[in-house]
């Protein structure tokens, strides 16, 4: 019993693995340890449908008229957190992706507040409790276990890229009646600012209900 109750808690403790993993297994993830880790359900030439397990984030708000400026704000913020803006004053490594939760339906001159998050690494997933932010405005949340409508594209992760990715996508999944979270979206970014080609961006929006694969079927 007690063996079988051993395995029980391997397998759980992989499972956990699995969320972040080593960036050498994602093709997106090329300047950092770790990545999210998901399971791609199918693909097509429009979209992809991916699942992730719950994961732990560290994040930051801004608000302002331009997504840029926002997002260079809370970011700012996140890095000083790893770089040991916290209590015990731990250096902590990058992930990837960045998420930026956007919010749909706001006109470009129009205020909008941008939630930008971290991954916490694989260290903080499985139970050890990360240092607390020192700026109070930092905080931690988690990413419940979920299905997404991912649409990648290259370049740079900017305001106009966003609502214009974001469209698309919106357009490609309206064409499937897809149901999904029309509230926000998230852009999703793989990059640091100094990599200049081969550049990752990416463009969420959340699974209602069962998800509709794309016309080009499962892989």
């Amino acid at each position: 019993m007690v063996y079988a109750a051993g395995i029980l808690v391997l397998v759980f403790a992989l499972a956990v693995d699995a969320r972040v993993g080593d960036s050498s297994e994602s093709n997106h993830c090329t300047e950092t340890k770790e990545c999210l880790m998901y399971n791609s359900i199918c693909k097509g030439d429009d979209y992809e449908v991916r699942h992730y397990e719950t994961s732990k984030w560290v994040s930051a708000d801004s608000e302002s008229f331009f997504m840029e400026v926002a997002i260079n704000r809370a970011f700012w913020k996140l890095f000083k957190y790893i770089q040991g803006a916290n209590d015990a004053g731990l250096k902590i490594d990058m992930t990837s992706p960045v998420v930026i939760k956007t919010k749909d339906g706001t006109s470009m001159w129009q205020s909008s507040v941008y939630t930008v998050s971290f991954l916490l690494p694989s260290t903080f997933q499985q139970g050890q409790t990360p240092p607390t932010p020192t700026d109070s405005s930092v905080y931690f949340h988690e990413m419940s276990d979920m299905k997404v409508y991912v649409k990648s594209y290259g370049g740079w992760l900017m305001g106009l890229s966003s609502r214009m990715k974001s469209r698309e996508l919106r357009n490609s999944l309206d064409a499937v009646a897809a149901s999904y979270d029309r509230d926000y979206h998230c852009d999703v970014g793989y990059d640091s600012p100094m990599k200049m080609i081969d550049r990752h961006n990416e463009v969420w929006y959340m699974v209602k209900g069962e998800p509709v694969c794309p016309a080009a079927g499962a892989e």
